[in-house]
């Protein structure tokens, strides 16, 4: 029998937008079904990773990122 890992519905949100990254829009849009699904405390912190990710993407893609919003 296999041992699963229990995913938290914030690590498979953060999992969703890492897949999404390429398209701003894609991103956005799940970026925002995120936070309906989250309680307060993993909005917050799917905020601060968020801008984290942002902060430490290639200039390229955080330029297409911001552009967009």
């Amino acid at each position: 029998m296999e041992a699963r890992t229990k995913t938290s519905m914030l690590d498979y949100c953060k999992l969703i937008l890492k897949a999404v990254q390429f398209d701003a829009r894609l991103f956005r849009k799940e970026y925002r079904k995120s936070l309906l699904r989250l309680n307060q405390l993993e909005a917050v912190e799917l905020k601060r990773w968020v801008r984290y990710q942002l902060a430490s993407a290639p200039a390229s893609s955080t330029k297409n990122m911001n552009a967009n919003q």
